[in-house]
């Protein structure tokens, strides 16, 4: 058995192609089906099955035009209700994948219909055993329980906690462990590691949910650290029971300078992909920015902040326009439109203008005036663990709601690393308020001389 990863660190994900050298299993693919395409051809292997662990709630889901596409079996839960065919699967069921045998394990938690899934070499009897454990049992934690409803988010910590030790208990101890969520997915909940891999055993003597001999205790610790979560996530399980169909990943035709110009006198959503200081510095009025790479959360905090199924337009290089546009196709925003130029003046050369200042702590500490503000847009845990005296917190996925309620003076805007201070200055910028970016990390702010609340 060869188990070949699938990486989609924009979300904090894995996908799984499993293999006996001539067939293959695919756990959880993403909506570029043409990732795992390319492992399968690369092991030389023929997809026959694909499973989905659970409904997923952070990204659209390619299971089924992969499936189709290859005329292998779709493994859905037979409790889920879909609007497509596909081979009903339930607790205790089992299969072969060439050599491979695959059993079916009921893993209720992150949802009610939540399934894992058993491999294990069914020709070597002393072959390793591997578990896809997709939202429940994560590296160090588990997957959150309060995506269905807010009234099922305890029952459903309970069947989390009983889940994780039935699935502990249906695999060998030396059986790898591969999760879908933990890799900063909002999906994981709790103390989850940064490690790379593991194993049952390890997670056994580790993972709090496993070491916590109180259910009641590991559920009231759970709930307690339940935090906000994107808002495009309430669009995501519909979408895939509905059964996505193939996606188009094509960059569009560059749209025109005339037109672009119309929409961002309309207001619609025109999002800039380039460097957050270069967009700072000068930028197309009334557009906003999401830096792309650089190891950002570009796809969560688009999704989050821009409201669903507006009109959007990607601005920025054809590689830049290229891969943003395959990211949001994975959360279901579909062939945007782009304009594509490596500065404001070659998209749209008779557009309006606007920039406002950036710097590090020292600039705060130089210029603030006594009646600015300084908003802190990082979520409420973070603000609370620590924040700068004085400072207002309103998460940047709030803003756009609740920019009227800061007072007309210059706002000086700060996050954890810059990017969503940068995304929340162009927010403001939009609105015609005088923004200031702090580009710096808040954990140099003491360091700098920023006093911080006790």
């Amino acid at each position: 058995m060869d188990v070949v990863v699938i990486e989609t660190p924009q979300l904090g994900d894995r996908s799984y192609l499993v293999h006996d050298g001539s067939l293959a299993l695919v756990i959880d693919p993403q909506r570029d089906i043409d990732r795992v395409e390319a492992a399968a051809a690369a092991a030389g292997v023929r997809i026959t099955h694909v499973a989905e662990t659970h409904l997923h709630n952070d990204y659209v889901t390619g299971g089924l035009a992969l499936a189709e596409k290859h005329g292998a079996a779709y493994l859905v839960n037979a409790a889920d209700h879909v609007s497509f065919a596909r081979t009903p699967v339930s607790d205790g069921d089992a299969f072969l994948v060439g050599r491979l045998s695959v059993r079916v394990v009921a893993t209720p938690g992150h949802t009610h219909t939540h399934l894992a899934y058993v491999v294990r070499d069914a020709v070597d009897d002393g072959g390793t055993e591997a578990v896809f454990s997709g939202g429940s049992l994560l590296y160090g934690s588990v997957g959150r329980t309060d995506l269905v409803a807010p009234d099922h988010t305890e029952a459903l910590a309970h069947a989390q906690y009983s889940s994780v030790r039935k699935l502990v208990a249906a695999a060998t101890p030396e059986a790898s462990l591969y999760p879908t969520h933990g890799f900063g997915s909002f999906c994981s909940i709790g103390p989850a590691s940064h490690q790379e891999s593991s194993t049952m055993a390890e997670q056994s003597a580790h993972n709090h949910a496993l070491t916590d001999p109180s259910e009641e205790h590991f559920v009231a610790e759970l709930l307690e650290n339940i935090t906000a979560y994107p808002a495009y996530y309430a669009h995501m399980s519909p979408l895939n029971a509905a059964g996505p169909a193939a996606v188009h990943l094509d960059v569009p035709a560059s749209v025109e300078a005339a037109e672009l110009s119309r929409r961002l006198h309309a207001g619609e959503w025109v999002v800039d992909l380039r460097h957050r200081v270069a967009f700072a510095e000068d930028h197309l009025q009334g557009s906003v920015a999401f830096e792309y790479g650089n190891g950002s959360n570009f796809t969560s905090y688009l999704g989050w902040v821009i409201p669903w199924n507006q009109p959007l337009t990607l601005l920025g290089s054809h590689a830049d326009v290229e891969k943003a546009i395959r990211d949001l196709a994975r959360i279901g925003i579909e062939s945007p439109d782009a304009a594509v130029g490596l500065s404001p003046g070659m998209l749209a050369p008779r557009a309006p203008r606007s920039s406002y200042p950036h710097g590090d702590w020292s600039l705060l500490l130089k210029e603030r005036a006594q009646d600015d503000v300084v908003l802190d847009v990082r979520r409420r845990e973070e603000f609370k663990a620590s924040h700068v005296q004085d400072a207002v917190n309103i998460p940047v996925y709030e803003l756009p709601t609740r920019i009227t309620e800061l007072p007309e003076t210059r706002i000086w805007v700060h996050c954890a690393t810059g990017y969503r201070a940068s995304v929340a200055a162009s927010l403001l910028d939009r609105a015609g308020r005088d923004a200031v970016l702090i580009d710096a990390r808040f954990k140099d702010a003491a360091g700098a001389g920023i006093k911080l609340a006790p």
